[in-house]
């Protein structure tokens, strides 16, 4: 590596990792438990193409036993280095990841991806889907953590109607755009619009 990718690497994490990170974590267990909803976040500049929610939830949820798959325009050299530099999380294929980064369009077929299994279904993967545009409107969402009805711009609604018949097993999404992300646990139900 050149010594300006160096120097790039070694920026773009959590400048006071205790506390942002603390944050970081609060406002991913938010979003988890009450899908649908956005969360601002702040601390990260990851290279180009990634978001700054997307390197926020790689810092708080990726370490050294975390197994990481990135898809598509996401798998670039300096975003394998910021990976390995801030989180020690290995980059893996698909089938073996804990966590997959990339747009909705790089991670399909998501049936690659973990599901869990019966008898350990928390043995699944994560998604985080970086999207041009996140808003609540769109798909509607009803179950846990939602009092009535909540609404989110999903890529798609077939996929996560499906997801949602393997419950307990299926993936779980976390979406972001920009400093803003939303999540959608598997025990979302989710309708068409």
């Amino acid at each position: 590596m050149t010594a300006p990718q160096d120097a790039s690497v070694l920026s773009g994490g959590f400048v006071e990792p205790a506390v942002q990170s603390a944050h970081a974590f609060r406002a991913l267990l938010a979003a988890m438990a009450r899908p649908g909803t956005m969360q601002t976040v702040t601390g990260a500049q990851p290279p180009a193409p990634l978001s700054v929610a997307a390197g926020v939830a790689l810092l708080t949820l990726a370490d050294p036993t975390v197994p990481v798959h990135l898809a598509g325009a996401a798998d670039t050299e300096a975003v394998r280095a910021w990976i390995a530099f801030h989180c020690g999380a290995p980059l893996v294929a698909a089938e073996s990841a804990a966590i997959a980064l990339g747009t909705w369009d790089a991670l399909q077929p998501v049936s690659r991806f973990s599901m869990g299994l019966p008898d350990y279904p928390d043995r699944s993967a994560t998604l985080i889907v970086e999207l041009p545009a996140l808003t609540a409107s769109g798909a509607h969402l009803r179950g846990p953590g939602i009092r009535d009805r909540a609404e989110l711009s999903l890529p798609e609604t077939a996929a996560f109607i499906a997801n949602r018949a393997r419950f307990p097993l299926g993936f779980d999404c976390l979406f972001t755009s920009g400093s803003t992300l939303a999540a959608l646990p598997r025990s979302t139900i989710v309708e068409n619009a």
